[in-house]
């Protein structure tokens, strides 16, 4: 998938390829979706660095009204979306407007889709996680699951050196998409979180998207099943 050309990923979804962002000295790519809604309005799942040729095709699409920071660890790009489409309203997963003060957010997201996107999406709060709570979305029209963090894989030969080493003892670099070590760790409410995968577990998914990873094409719900087997099991 070329940089921020949107792809097509199924009905009224598209994902885009970002530029790679380095956190503690781990280089990262982003991903964004984009879902055209029912009400013709777009919605921006985790934001990647805007470019012109973005902005163009995302114009021919539909009008950008909701941008969504779906956990506390996604929000470099929020302000130049925000400054882009100043009439978009900016929703924040919780505690990132804490982090975030800069940013005047129009709403937190909760368990429940708010109206403008409850036709298209539905979404669930992953809490009890000590690093973030992650808000896991599912699109109804494509069938597709949209993780941020909770589900990673980066390809052979990504990470180097010691940060190779790393990245294998954190699973980050599994052969299947894997929840990261340092997330199960961080799990210390697993009771909120078995409830929150539970509703997970009840979508219909055929295809999964992440944030780091290559999207799951087919299977998605049994893929979900065996990604999170550690905390069921």
């Amino acid at each position: 998938m070329s940089t921020s050309s949107l792809q097509p990923f199924g009905p009224e979804i598209w994902l885009a390829d970002g530029s790679e962002t380095e956190v503690i000295g781990f280089r990262y790519p982003t991903r964004m979706a984009v879902i055209r809604l029912a009400g013709g309005g777009l919605f921006i799942w985790s934001p990647v660095a805007l470019t012109k040729s973005l902005q163009q095709q995302l114009q021919d699409l539909g009008e950008v009204r909701h941008l969504v920071a779906p956990n506390s660890l996604h929000h470099l790009f929020l302000e130049q979306w925000r400054q882009a489409y100043p009439l978009a309203k900016l929703y924040a997963a919780p505690g990132l407007d804490v982090r975030r003060k800069d940013l005047a957010f129009d709403a937190e997201l909760g368990d429940a889709p708010p109206s403008e996107w409850s036709a298209d999406l539905d979404q669930v709060l992953m809490r009890g996680n000590r690093i973030t709570t992650e808000v896991v979305f599912f699109h109804r029209p494509s069938g597709t699951a949209l993780f941020t963090d909770l589900l990673q894989q980066f390809p052979p030969g990504w990470f180097r050196g010691w940060r190779a080493i790393v990245a294998r003892l954190d699973l980050m670099t599994a052969p299947e998409p894997s929840v990261p070590r340092k997330f199960r760790t961080a799990f210390v409410d697993r009771r909120a979180a078995r409830a929150a995968l539970a509703r997970i577990l009840e979508w219909p998914a055929g295809k999964v998207v992440m944030a780091h990873g290559a999207p799951v094409q087919r299977d998605g719900q049994a893929f979900i099943a065996r990604a999170f087997r550690w905390l069921t099991g």
